[in-house]
């Protein structure tokens, strides 16, 4: 508990002070990034599902939220709730089909259907197609905060991440999540012992979906832009990537996987594609070398001493 407490106070003095050090946009990239493989996290890492489908989740949400705020007139705060809402929608009928198998079943399941979002991202008029949904209005947050205004922009996103982090914390440290390990360490016995395992996987598919949603909204509100690579398949196995390096299955894990792979492409985009392989090089080693990933690794090396 006194490690966690600690996570916790560094991650906040962390966040309050990482605008005055690093640009503030980049920052809020991260936190946007972290929340989307927090979410992820809570899929693959609790309860043992690998989903190719999370870019769905993220792009979807983005491009209602932006439509919202632009086309509709909704302010900032609806605008992320009405994608938040519709991720969660997607979850749920994504969930109902895919969780009806399981490996690598569940895993094409979910990448099928998330080509169909891409497909209609490209298709339907009010994406904007391959241009995007461009010009999107940060507005005033509750008719009071001007978040064209960049600092109040990152502390609202900050605050977004910190709501987002703390549901995924009580969710994993509940009976909840207790019952999603279960699920994820045995299968069978959980279901021998009498819990409703659909029940659960679908209930963790929708909250880990409504909270990629949660990120993706927010990234659109950042950058004023919903894009077609937000609905990529390549934004899903970036998720997974970041979830591994990071520490599947740990708390800090994808918040750390997340800033790592964000800094890499943001410092590494001097020298081109070749960011790719040195990604992937990074990644290589850490699954052969450390396949606990950084916070994984960190945790092995100083365990709790428990009196």
């Amino acid at each position: 508990m006194k490690r966690i407490a600690m996570g916790w106070v560094a991650l906040v003095i962390a966040g309050l002070i990482a605008p005055f050090l690093v640009y503030p946009v980049f920052v809020m990239k991260v936190l946007c990034f972290a929340l989307f493989a927090c979410a992820f996290n809570l899929l693959l890492g609790y309860t043992g599902l690998l989903s190719f489908g999370h870019a769905a989740f993220l792009g979807s949400a983005g491009y209602i939220a932006g439509h919202t705020i632009k086309v509709l007139g909704f302010p900032p705060e609806l605008g992320i709730l009405a994608g938040t809402a519709t991720a969660a929608v997607l979850g749920y009928v994504f969930g109902s089909l895919a969780i009806r198998r399981s490996g690598i079943y569940f895993a094409m399941i979910t990448l099928a259907l998330a080509q169909m979002v891409f497909f209609l991202a490209l298709q339907m008029p009010f994406t904007g197609g391959e241009d995007g949904l461009q010009g999107v209005p940060r507005g005033m947050l509750f008719g009071v905060i001007d978040l064209r205004e960049t600092m109040n922009m990152y502390y609202f996103v900050f605050a977004v991440f910190m709501i987002g982090f703390w549901i995924i914390y009580r969710a994993v440290h509940s009976p909840f999540g207790q019952v999603l390990k279960a699920i994820r360490e045995n299968e069978p016995r959980a279901i021998s012992l009498g819990y409703a395992v659909d029940k659960y996987k679908l209930l963790a598919f929708v909250l880990s979906a409504a909270l990629s949603g949660l990120a993706g909204a927010t990234k659109t509100l950042v950058f004023q832009l919903a894009s077609l690579t937000d609905v990529h398949w390549h934004m899903s196995g970036e998720v997974v990537l970041m979830t591994l390096l990071g520490g599947m299955g740990t708390v800090f894990g994808p918040v750390v996987g997340a800033a790592v792979v964000m800094t890499l492409q943001n410092y590494g985009a001097e020298i081109g594609e070749w960011v790719t392989v040195l990604t992937g090089a990074i990644f290589v080693v850490c699954v052969l070398a450390f396949r606990r990933g950084i916070v994984g690794e960190l945790a092995a090396l100083f365990p709790v001493r428990k009196p």
